[in-house]
Formats: structure tokens, C-alpha cells, sequence
């Protein structure tokens, strides 16, 4: 109903501006009549300077705080309205925030006063104070003082300072959250000054310290001086760069590298563009960069990921992969994950039925068609006294290119320390005997005595290595006879022993027969009782029945296992009704 009694005035505001301004004509007011209409001339002077203006050739417009407008703006918003001042110069004043209408936040170093006014002592009670402490900033309810047994207000005594007037602060959304508002930077002045104080003592401690010792005769000038350069040990730790790291000791910040600058980067190791593929953007180089080169993989020091991917037991691990996958395939049901123990004991016995079978093979061609004389044949490098690899030596008959000379190798182990030496067999000499030069024992797999054993081992006895020889008397020859009847006393003695050996495995078959038939007697005893028992805790009832936590649980023996069948009821056979129960 409002809506209806407005009227077409109220509606029209701009109308009724342009009548008022019209018909009655006040001082103060500004005219507003309508703009007149531009010429032809005027309107294409107007618009050549505005292209003007976009391209650069001529100076922007300029509002009325002297900013420059931007020439690209419509008109629309940079000119003020007619209605309004028809007299203003185009600005863009209305479209920056407006101070009257901006909130007025607290600054940045503005914060809460804290503690009291030291500089106001009051010496009487005032009225309208706290009654409890005479403070005037608070009542008693919210003093935080002690309560007093008789108060300030009828003491008129020790009346507490005034806190101080806090200010009503208005923090914007970043000051609301900012964590070291308020913080008083004087109070981290004061902790580095401590710390100061604290290196300082030390220090002096250190020195005296030093001044004792050197007086006692504890300590060498030269060790007090090399002390003296080491103080300051500390303060330098913080600049050192660690290999691939980049540390900064002011700003306490790490930077890690991508690699350690004294490696060398993969796609350096060999720049020939048909060699091993570098994958930048994983960093990877799988094969060998030095494959193309003719070295050894084992005396480079970078042979390809591929070469670190498959060391250690990465290959057996992936050849029994490959067989649990094969044997599967073929019916046996092993997985790794599931059942690795079988799997293992399986690919063994395969491994060893398939060595065996490639020996009958190879045992079986031969016998066949001959031929073993050519497999003993010796190498053909000492046949023809020449290989296919290219040396090449200089004039002086030093190799200059190709496979060098292999180093001799003992076929003993070297450098093998045991029983607490720290020095082998034979690192010492002395009266044509060898021995340990750490203890100066004599006898070989000796245990190593240490400094004892020079006292103990200078003695008069003779050492051995192998133990005592003993004089074995020269034996005759034996004459023809004598070798005959030795040879016919070896031939009775070897029969003796074969009757004996057969009467002796009688023996132990018919032995090992009762021993067999007196285990299976137990054994059904014992299965007939563990039935009996069996049936006893069945005719129980089952909260009366006793745990069978206590039992021992092992694989039964071959007995048990054959009295279990003798004694099982099959209910599928015809003849069981007749069984005694």
C-alpha cells in the first residue's frame, strides 16, 4: 500500500532536479541545464583525439586530482554525470575507495599497555577506588589482588598503582592473526645478551683452566697454543657446506641439492648419442653407457641402473618367480607369497633332477658316439701358442693397448687373521722358524698371547709346525714268499669279515622285527585308550568338558600311524557290523 502513494516526483528524481533548477533559480546552485549538442566538426576533433590518446601520440587526460586516466576507460565511467556537475572534468575518483566510508583499523604497533603507572604514587584512599586494593581502574569484585583483612578504603595505606587505560584496538583480518603482535623485540635483546654473558664465563673458565694446567706442568706449551686456535671451533661449524647441501648459518635455512657436485652426471660418462638412453625426466640410465667401449662392466664405476637393479639376490629371486609361474602353468599349485618354503624345496629338487638329467644326457651321447678325447683336449690358446685378443705392446715391450698381465695370485688365502692375531703366519723369523710376529709365537694356529708371549716364547724349547718327527726305522724288502702269504692272510680275512657281515644283518633284521612288533603293540595299547578316552569326554556334557590346552601336540610316529588305521571304523564297509565293539 506504501508503494501505491508514492508519487511520480519521488519516482523521477532527476526530473524534478532539472524543473526546480529551471523555474526558480537559487543562489549556490549549479546549473543544470542540459549540455548542448556538439557540432560535426567538434564531435570528429573529439574522437581523433581520443585515438590519439590510445596510441600513445598524445598526452592521457588528466582528472581533477592531476592522475592520469586511462584512455582505454569508457566514457561512461570516467565522465561525471550532467544532472550532477555538468562543470567537473572527466574523473575516476568515484571508483577508489572513499575515506568517509573506509574503517579505521589500529596500526601496526599498537598493542595493549602492560603493567601499572609507575610514575603516579598515591599516598590516600580515593573515592570510587577499588576498597580492597585503592586502585581506580577496577572494583573490588574484579581485584586480583590478595583479599586484605582490613581494606585500603579504612587503611587508606599501600594503595596499589593504577593500570593503565587500555586502548580499544580494531585489527583488520591479517592482524587478527598475526602471532608476533605485540612482541617486544627488546626481549629477544635481552635473551642474546644472556647467551653473550653465559659464552663469556665460559670462556674465561676455559682460560683459567688452561692457566692451571700449564702452570702444574699438566699440560705443553705446544698443546696449550694448538687449545688456544680450537676455541672458536664452534663458531665457524655453521658456515662449513656439507657435500650436496647448501646451508646458510643467518637464515638457518637448508637447500638440497639435486646431486652431489662431485659426481659425475650420467649423460657425461659417454657423449657418443648412439650409446645408452638417459631418460631425463626420471634421471634414469638403465643400460651400460660403457657397453660400446669394450670395458669391463666390473671396473667401472657406473655400469647402468639395470646392473644395481639385478645384484645380490634380485636374480635368484626372479628366476624362482619364473618357476612358480611355470609350475603352476603345468598343475602344481606353489605361489611365492603364499608358500615359500615349498616353492623353494621344489625349484631345489628341479634344479638338481635337471642337472642330473643333463649329466645322463651328456653320458648317454658320448657313450654313443665317443668323443671324450676332444673334451679333455687342453685349451687351444697352449695348443697353437695364440689367442684372438689384441695386445699391443711398444718398443721397450710394455702393453700399450689390450689386455695387460694378469697378477699372480697365491692359491692360499691372504691376509686371513685368526685366534686374536693382528699379524699372519710367517710375518716373523727367527732361528730357521717361522711365526707370528705379534707375540712372537712359534706354533702355528697358535692363540695370540700379545705382549706376554715375547717373554714367554724366548725360551730354549724348540718350536715345531706340524708336530714332533719321529725316526721311522728303514724296513726291509720283503722276498716273493712273504708277499704271497701276506696277500693269501688278506683273502681268508676279507671272507671272515663277509660271513660275519651277513650273520650279523640277520641278526639285526630279526632284531629290528621284534623291536618293530613290540612298538606296534604299544601303540595299539595306546590307541585303545586314547578311543576309550575319546568316547568318555563324548558322553560328557560340553560345559563339563576339560580343556585340552595341556596336551602335547607332535607328528606321530610310524606305529601310531599304522595302529590309527588297524584300529579306524570305516562305515562304508559291509564287514564292520561284524567287528568286535
Amino acid at each position: 500500500m506504501k508503494m501505491k502513494c508514492l508519487s511520480t516526483d519521488m519516482l523521477n528524481p532527476v526530473s524534478v532536479m532539472t524543473e526546480q533548477a529551471n523555474t526558480s533559480p537559487v543562489e549556490g546552485v549549479v546549473n543544470l541545464d542540459e549540455p548542448k549538442k556538439m557540432t560535426r566538426e567538434d564531435w570528429r576533433k573529439k574522437k581523433e583525439l581520443e585515438e590519439q590518446r590510445k596510441l600513445g601520440n598524445a598526452p592521457a587526460e588528466v582528472d581533477e586530482e592531476g592522475k592520469d586516466i586511462n584512455p582505454h576507460i569508457p566514457q561512461y565511467i570516467s565522465s561525471v554525470p550532467w544532472y550532477i556537475d555538468p562543470s567537473k572534468r572527466p574523473t575516476l575518483k568515484h571508483q577508489r575507495p572513499q575515506d568517509e566510508n573506509q574503517k579505521q583499523f589500529s596500526a601496526i604497533g599498537e598493542w595493549y599497555k602492560r603493567g601499572v603507572q609507575e610514575n603516579v604514587v598515591v599516598t590516600k584512599f580515593r573515592k570510587g577506588a577499588c576498597e580492597n586494593c585503592g586502585a581506580m581502574t577496577h572494583k573490588k569484585k574484579d581485584c586480583l589482588e590478595r583479599p586484605r583483612k582490613v581494606g585500603a578504603k579504612f587503611t587508606g595505606t599501600d594503595i596499589a598503582p593504577d593500570e593503565h587505560s587500555q586502548v580499544q584496538l580494531q585489527l583488520d583480518y591479517d592482524g587478527k592473526r598475526d602471532r608476533w603482535n605485540g612482541y617486544d623485540p627488546e626481549e629477544h635483546q635481552r635473551i642474546v645478551e644472556e647467551y653473550a654473558k653465559v659464552d663469556l664465563a665460559k670462556r674465561t673458565l676455559k682460560a683459567h683452566k688452561l692457566q692451571d694446567e700449564l702452570a702444574s706442568g699438566k699440560l705443553d706449551q705446544n698443546e696449550w697454543e694448538h687449545d688456544s686456535e680450537d676455541e672458536d671451533e664452534d663458531k665457524y661449524a655453521d658456515d662449513i657446506d656439507m657435500p650436496g647441501q647448501n646451508f646458510d648459518s643467518k637464515r638457518r635455512i637448508t637447500v638440497r641439492n639435486l646431486r652431489i657436485r662431485e659426481d659425475t652426471a650420467k649423460y657425461l660418462r659417454n657423449l657418443d648419442p648412439n650409446s645408452a638412453y638417459y631418460d631425463p625426466k626420471t634421471r634414469a640410465m638403465r643400460e651400460n653407457p660403457y657397453s660400446n667401449t669394450g670395458m669391463n662392466p666390473d671396473e667401472v664405476g657406473y655400469a647402468g641402473d639395470n646392473f644395481a637393479r639385478y645384484s645380490g639376490a634380485t636374480i635368484s629371486m626372479a628366476q624362482t618367480q619364473l618357476f612358480a609361474w611355470e609350475a603352476y602353468e603345468r598343475g602344481s599349485e606353489v605361489h611365492l607369497q603364499a608358500d615359500p618354503t615349498k616353492l623353494e624345496l621344489l625349484h631345489r629338487s628341479f634344479r638338481v633332477k635337471k642337472e642330473d638329467f643333463k649329466e645322463e644326457q651328456r653320458e648317454s651321447i658320448l657313450e654313443k658316439y665317443g668323443g671324450q678325447e676332444h673334451l679333455d683336449a687342453p685349451p687351444r690358446e697352449l695348443l697353437l701358442a695364440q689367442t684372438e685378443d689384441y695386445v699391443e705392446y711398444s718398443r721397450h715391450g710394455a702393453v700399450l693397448k689390450g689386455l695387460e698381465k694378469a697378477v699372480a695370485r697365491s692359491k692360499y688365502e691372504e691376509d686371513v687373521l685368526i685366534n686374536n692375531h693382528t699379524c699372519i703366519w710367517g710375518s716373523y723369523w727367527k732361528d730357521g722358524f717361522w711365526g707370528y710376529k705379534c707375540c712372537h709365537s712359534m706354533i702355528k694356529q697358535s692363540y695370540c698371547t700379545g705382549d706376554t708371549g715375547f717373554k714367554t716364547n724366548n725360551s730354549d724349547c724348540v718350536p715345531f709346525e706340524d708336530g714332533p718327527i719321529e725316526n721311522q726305522e728303514e724296513e726291509q724288502p720283503k722276498t716273493l714268499l712273504e708277499m704271497h702269504q701276506d696277500k693269501m692272510k688278506e683273502k681268508k680275512k676279507k671272507k671272515k669279515n663277509k660271513k660275519n657281515k651277513k650273520r650279523a644283518s640277520d641278526s639285526s633284521d630279526s632284531e629290528d622285527e621284534e623291536k618293530k612288533k613290540e612298538k606296534l603293540k604299544k601303540a595299539l595299547d595306546a590307541e585303545d585308550k586314547r578311543v576309550k578316552q575319546v568316547d568318555a569326554i563324548m558322553q560328557l556334557d560340553e560345559r563339563k568338558r576339560p580343556y585340552n590346552s595341556l596336551y602335547e601336540v607332535k607328528a606321530p610316529t610310524e606305529e601310531e600311524m599304522e595302529a590309527f588305521r588297524m584300529k579306524r571304523i570305516r562305515p562304508d564297509d559291509p564287514m564292520a557290523s561284524f567287528l568286535d565293539p
